[in-house]
């Protein structure tokens, strides 16, 4: 699967391990991401995407906000271990 800009993610390492994120930006192999509450769409965490793991599911609404990426990522929770 690959990964394009408004495509949730999974986090598969880093100390966001299994946090579920939207994609706002794909620049040179690196993904911009963000969730809304620790990682605020005004300053994005730049991740290199082989160590992110893609859902089937892509945003195509203008996510703009926190608040619509939250809802956006409302469905999805991290896998309790």
């Amino acid at each position: 699967m690959t990964i394009t800009t408004g495509s949730i993610v999974r986090a598969k390492a880093g100390r966001d391990k299994d946090g579920y994120f939207l994609v706002v930006r794909v620049c040179d192999g690196f993904a911009y991401i963000c969730d809304g509450k620790r990682r605020k769409v005004e300053n994005p965490k730049k991740k290199n995407i082989i160590h992110l793991q893609g859902t089937n599911t892509v945003v195509t609404d203008s996510v703009d906000t926190n608040r619509k990426i939250r809802n956006a990522l409302r469905g999805f929770t991290p896998e309790a271990d």
